[in-house]
């Protein structure tokens, strides 16, 4: 939609309805929009694919935000809607919800091309990886049969990981896909197997991988 410079636009922050924490806004020719995603001057590349996936593909209204230092996108919004944007999910509640998404769609796959002997397989070598890194309440072959069957956007309950499980799992899962499939291949469409997720979620984790460790491994 459109692609600006700092001094084309007023950015302020108002405080979240729901939440307590504030959130910024950017106001350009009396529309409001609110940040989707934050990449460093060195990831300009990443954010204007990120750009231009919401607004060519997608259909989303997003400023591209060009400064010194950062590039930001920015999705427009109806203040009166920043309370239903994520669906009252924590940050780390969102980056749990992928991280299952990302396990089912590689077991579906793995059943798919391998068999369903292979995918049970995998499900024990998960479990195994668990079980060894001591993450709590998964780490038994029957709850990781509910987290590749249960839809975790609707489940009343989620593992109660902090930040460096979630990254360690997207290690290990990467580290198993590889191993199974015989190269990294099946990593790559990472959005692609997000489509469910609310895009503002969806938005956010692929901006916290982008910035972290496994963006070498899930780009």
């Amino acid at each position: 939609m459109f692609i600006l410079k700092r001094q084309d636009v007023e950015i302020s922050s108002i405080q979240h309805p729901k939440r307590d924490q504030q959130v910024p806004i950017l106001h350009y020719q009396g529309q409001t929009f609110r940040l989707i995603s934050l990449f460093k001057a060195s990831q300009e590349e990443e954010a204007r694919a990120l750009w231009r996936e919401l607004t060519d593909n997608r259909g989303k209204a997003c400023v591209l935000l060009e400064e010194a230092d950062r590039f930001s996108v920015w999705g427009k919004v109806r203040l009166d809607q920043l309370g239903n944007d994520t669906g009252g999910h924590s940050k780390i509640g969102i980056f749990i919800q992928a991280s299952i998404l990302l396990l089912q769609a590689v077991d579906m796959e793995i059943e798919e091309f391998l068999g369903t002997k292979q995918a049970s397989l995998f499900q024990k070598d998960i479990a195994e990886v668990l079980k060894k890194q001591q993450f709590p309440e998964v780490s038994t072959p029957e709850a990781v049969k509910q987290l590749v069957t249960t839809n975790p956007l609707e489940a009343a309950k989620l593992p109660a990981w902090q930040e460096n499980h979630v990254t360690i799992f997207l290690q290990e899962l990467h580290k198993l896909g590889k191993t199974y499939f015989g190269n990294a291949n099946f990593a790559h469409q990472v959005v692609d197997r997000l489509q469910d997720m609310p895009e503002a979620e969806r938005s956010l984790f692929i901006s916290w991988l982008n910035q972290s460790s496994l963006s070498k491994l899930w780009q």
